[in-house]
């Protein structure tokens, strides 16, 4: 044994035998007074008046009592013997854990934890050191991969899902870590207390992403399957029984041109809507008049208008509304919104666009309010909060009989997001819709 150990024992066994007879001494002295108290109640029972040297002697006890100096708490067994700083994370490691931004408890080999890290606080709530980790992680597989850890095992990582308050997916990782050189331990002294690291990871956010874009292949997959199989049956019959048959050619070759045509708008709207992605953290910088831009799209939309037997009452500024944007871009969000409103809005035979500021001051307006107002059948509550969705239909029938692909609001509010405007849909079923668009105003220079 060495002497650094040797002299550690010698000088503990003191401290130990003066906590232990202190301990037995104030045993004693609760005896003695026990039995002062049985006494005077005998003599009481008897009719007879305690006598006073009873009465010191149970003031002197209860005295001696309650004014003995107190002992300190007991340790657990497996930290006694050990110095007090192994016990608590030194503050190298301390650091170490402030650093990181995911939430990161320190525990020791009970699973008590020793220190939490802000980002654990705020998180999971005021872990007070000297608690077990479990009043904070109740995972069953979490805590079963700390004791793995604690028997000796290696590293652990392990994930898991919570349905409650909202969904989401976490995953821990626990390691074992020895104590840093720093102060409160000489550079050479063993390392009595292991700690336990337990860092965890929010990945909601990738797991929405991933599933997200397992549904767009799904549903786009799906939509171009359709026409496809009809273009291919339609081909097959023409090789075949309907190869000379001139009345039955011309019907085929009418469906297969509308499959196609249903086929190049789903292509078209799903690679302008990869160009918008590419570009969603780039702001554009071009001031572009929107009242310009709203009077030429309602003019190329006359005839489509025309033709569903709808009136357009459009209402906006005589002067030049600027805003900082994408011209092309801009005009795709109101050719959108606008075929929208004159489709499905038919039956109320008009369809109300206007064009109004709003906040302003002296200055000029804070943003630019676009209104796209139709009296048709109007939207259910449950589907307004999906419509801008990808593929999300709220009337699958209707959507494909409009020729929608079910991507033109997904466009819209992509197209919205790098212009830092904001999408406001409103609908009560039997009125009608409002679909408002609030975009930034351009600041003069």
């Amino acid at each position: 044994m060495s002497e650094e150990n040797m002299t550690g024992e010698r000088s503990a066994r003191p401290a130990g035998f003066r906590s232990v007879l202190r301990t037995r001494l104030a045993a004693q002295r609760w005896v003695l007074v026990t039995a002062l108290v049985i006494a005077a109640s005998a003599q009481y029972a008897r009719g007879l008046t305690p006598s006073w040297e009873i009465w010191i002697a149970f003031a002197v006890l209860v005295s001696a009592a309650l004014l003995a100096p107190g002992r300190r708490p007991l340790m657990p067994r497996r930290l006694r013997g050990q110095p007090q700083a192994a016990m608590w994370p030194d503050a190298g490691m301390k650091h170490l854990a402030d650093a990181l931004p995911a939430p990161c408890f320190i525990v020791d080999q009970r699973g008590i934890v020793r220190y939490a890290n802000a980002a654990a606080r705020e998180r999971f709530g005021a872990a007070h050191p000297g608690d077990p980790i479990s009043f904070r992680l109740r995972t069953p597989a979490l805590l079963e991969a700390l004791d793995r850890v604690i028997a000796g095992e290696e590293a652990q990582r392990i994930g898991w899902s919570e349905k409650v308050p909202t969904e989401q997916w976490l995953e821990a990782y626990v390691a074992p870590i020895a104590p840093l050189a720093s102060e409160g331990r000489a550079p050479r002294q063993p390392v009595t207390q292991r700690f336990i690291l337990v860092t965890v990871q929010d990945l909601s956010d990738q797991h929405r992403l991933e599933r997200m874009r397992a549904d767009f292949v799904a549903n786009a997959s799906h939509e171009l399957r359709t026409p496809l199989a009809s273009l291919t049956g339609f081909v097959e019959t023409l090789m075949g029984p309907a190869k000379d048959d001139p009345q039955a050619r011309d019907r085929f070759l009418t469906i297969m041109m509308q499959q196609g045509e249903r086929m190049r708008r789903l292509i078209d709207d799903l690679l302008s809507l990869s160009r918008v992605e590419l570009k969603a953290h780039v702001q554009p910088n071009e001031i572009v008049d929107l009242a310009a831009l709203l009077r030429h799209t309602c003019d190329t939309l006359k005839p489509l208008a025309d033709e569903l037997g709808v009136t357009i009452n459009l209402s906006c500024p005589d002067g030049p509304c600027q805003v900082r944007g994408d011209r092309d871009e801009l005009i795709e969000v109101i050719e959108n919104l606008a075929e929208n409103s004159l489709k499905y809005g038919a039956s109320g035979k008009r369809v109300e666009i206007d064009l109004a500021p709003t906040g302003g001051e002296d200055e000029g307006p804070a943003a630019w309010v676009l209104g796209f107002r139709d009296h048709g059948p109007g939207i259910a509550p449950e589907h307004v909060p999906r419509l801008t969705e990808r593929f999300y239909r709220a009337d699958i029938s209707a959507s494909r009989e409009m020729k929608g692909t079910g991507l033109g609001l997904a466009i819209v509010k992509h197209i919205l997001t790098r212009h830092k405007a904001r999408l406001e849909i409103e609908s009560v079923p039997g009125q009608g819709a409002l679909f408002s668009v609030r975009i930034p105003a351009a600041i003069p220079s």
